[in-house]
């Protein structure tokens, strides 16, 4: 019997990266790869996406940052990672000398600025794609999050357009009114694949202490609560695009996958 990761057939081309299988990583949620060696054979899966990178190292949030939901999880981590020189100059050496494996890098910034500086560090080889989380806050426009609007989303985009020329890949947010408008207008600037969803945003209450548990107060909401909200997003972005969807938020098992690759997705997460 031919493994899943050694069919040709399981094969899926995602807007140039060669993948052995339909299936990677979602960024968080996996660290950068290197913790899971324990568990996984890193070639066996089509691609590591790593856990989101900044310009700078990020302790990440205070307090508690994480609250079991019926369903799921809602987490406030805060991007803590060490920051994209530490991720080139220990983290990406390690990973590749570990697997072959196409690694994909999320990137976080405060502004359009600080994308497409992070895009020309992460041009290096070993890195064979990134992908931007567009959830994050831009600082110039008091906070709002980037993809919340098709002009943030789209201005982001084009900044690292201008530097980078491998596979770019926009992780867009669920928290808006209509998901194909910020798509297309991602589409229209220069992205050669999206992925969706991002956490949706959420609260906990502890009512004994009469106080919310997130020391950040709300938080993102991830787990499988969040499917069908996500299919459904995947399904109209399939239609509304013409670049490959990678699909994710709440996929539990290979039915869940299944579902994703039949709404419209390329790939899965």
């Amino acid at each position: 019997m031919v493994k899943p990761y050694e069919d040709p057939r399981m094969q899926v081309n995602l807007a140039g990266v060669t993948m052995k299988t339909p299936v990677t990583t979602a960024s968080g949620t996996f660290g950068f790869g290197l913790e899971f060696t324990d568990f996984l054979n890193l070639d066996h899966i089509g691609a590591i996406t790593v856990k989101g990178t900044t310009l700078k190292p990020r302790p990440g949030n205070k307090g508690q940052r994480l609250v079991e939901t019926p369903a799921g999880v809602l987490n406030c981590v805060g991007l803590e990672n060490p920051g994209v020189e530490y991720f080139l100059k220990e983290t990406l050496p390690h990973l590749r000398q570990v697997t072959k494996t196409p690694v994909i890098v999320n990137i976080d910034g405060d502004s359009a600025e600080d994308y497409g500086t992070l895009a020309e560090l992460l041009d290096v080889d070993g890195v064979d794609a990134i992908e931007l989380n567009i959830s994050c806050p831009n600082v110039k426009q008091g906070g709002m999050a980037f993809g919340v609007t098709a002009h943030g989303a789209a201005e982001v985009v084009s900044a690292v357009r201008k530097v980078y020329k491998k596979t770019l890949i926009v992780k867009l947010s669920p928290n808006v009114t209509d998901i194909t408008e910020i798509a297309r207008a991602v589409e229209g600037a220069g992205a050669d694949s999206v992925s969706l969803i991002n956490t949706l945003l959420g609260m906990a209450i502890d009512a004994e202490k009469r106080r919310p548990i997130l020391s950040t107060v709300t938080g993102g909401m991830s787990g499988a609560a969040v499917k069908p909200i996500a299919l459904r997003m995947v399904w109209q972005v399939a239609k509304a695009v013409n670049i490959p969807v990678v699909g994710l938020g709440g996929i539990m098992n290979w039915k869940d996958a299944v579902e994703f690759l039949l709404a419209g997705a390329t790939a899965i997460q």
